[in-house]
């Protein structure tokens, strides 16, 4: 991760993630330290070596050769759909949604994924499945955070610029000429996926590794932290809901 990135060290992604889950209006005001650390931000940083994280996607080539990055991909995207199957029963419309934190098993499976220097996760049994991400085409009137369409197996999904709307007090053109998306993450039963730009690994969760929301706070797409890997965990439900209605993550639910 480059100084570069919005997230340079821990404690800045700490800050940024904390403010979240305080439900402070704007996160990018939230105090004078988070603008301090990001100004401090240099290149004497401690290597990351997340456990098994997967190395980058080498460029496409003219004639496709399967490397051992790419068998890695494999491996973590055939583990997903393995247990897609397992997913829980969605309630009906009209139903209101317990927390995640309620609807989830003590110990559950979470797949761990990077946009723009920030970890985010997505429990497996909220996942719709994974895809490489190929030619988009863009729709006129749609939000800004709103890629356009990607075809697959003649199914037209709709892709998130994920950056952009997870943090779009961050988001500005530098980083968006940085950004290399790779694969499309499916949202439960829907037709949205957040484009991503690098698979971490799967993880077994329990609870107690999470800092969850508070059930009053705005905000509900953010289901809580993972304390131990700075890590943003999705309600992919809440997300589906706010995305069928054209909204933002600041954007408050009526």
């Amino acid at each position: 991760m480059s100084k570069d990135t919005p997230f340079a060290k821990e404690e800045v992604m700490e800050e940024y993630l904390s403010s979240l889950l305080r439900d402070v209006e704007d996160p990018a005001d939230v105090t004078a330290r988070t603008a301090r650390l990001l100004e401090k931000a240099t290149v004497e940083l401690t290597p990351e070596v997340p456990e098994a994280t997967l190395p980058p996607v080498s460029p496409p080539v003219s004639e496709p050769v399967e490397t051992e990055q790419d068998i890695a991909a494999e491996e973590v995207i055939a583990e997903v759909i393995a247990r897609v199957e397992e997913k829980a029963a969605v309630p009906p419309p009209g139903v209101p949604l317990k927390p995640l934190e309620e609807r989830l098993d003590n110990a559950f499976q979470a797949l761990f994924f990077e946009v723009a220097g920030l970890t985010l996760a997505v429990p497996l049994i909220t996942l719709g499945g994974i895809h490489n991400l190929t030619k988009i085409g863009p729709l006129f009137g749609k939000p800004a955070w709103f890629m356009g369409v990607m075809l697959h197996r003649e199914e037209k999904l709709s892709v998130v610029d994920t950056a952009r709307w997870v943090m779009p007090e961050k988001y500005d053109q530098t980083l968006a000429d940085k950004l290399n998306y790779q694969y499309l993450i499916m949202l439960g039963d829907s037709p949205w996926g957040l484009a991503s730009e690098k698979l971490v690994n799967t993880v077994t969760l329990s609870k107690d590794d999470v800092k969850w929301r508070q059930a009053n706070a705005k905000r509900p797409w953010l289901a809580g932290m993972v304390k131990n890997k700075m890590c943003a965990l999705l309600d992919v439900d809440e997300l589906i809901s706010m995305l069928n209605n054209g909204l933002g993550s600041k954007d408050q639910v009526l």
